[in-house]
């Protein structure tokens, strides 16, 4: 995973936003994470994710994360998701059923 973030967060309710994430999202678990642009990825969390310090491209230090998401329907392919993008989280049924 990058060293650099396009996106840094400083403030301490920012930070606490990102942290409230973690527990939601324990490793082998299966989710539907939202986006805050509307789409909806399904998939198994490969670890838990952590909040990290990061920089961006001017060299400002920042925090954020990644989570990495095994995707359910194609498992060979996965997304890697930054803790900010991330609006809802919701763990899925043990017995998935892709149909809405």
């Amino acid at each position: 995973m990058s060293r650099t973030a396009p996106r840094l967060h400083t403030d301490p309710n920012e930070i606490a936003k990102l942290e409230a994430l973690l527990p939601e999202l324990p490793g082998e678990r299966r989710v539907q994470v939202t986006l805050r642009d509307g789409r909806r990825l399904l998939g198994t969390v490969a670890v838990r994710p952590t909040v990290q310090q990061y920089r961006d491209e001017a060299g400002n230090e920042g925090t954020n994360g990644q989570l990495r998401l095994d995707d359910l329907d194609q498992p060979q392919q996965w997304h890697l998701i930054w803790l900010d993008e991330i609006a809802q989280v919701r763990e899925l049924e043990h017995a998935y059923d892709p149909k809405p």
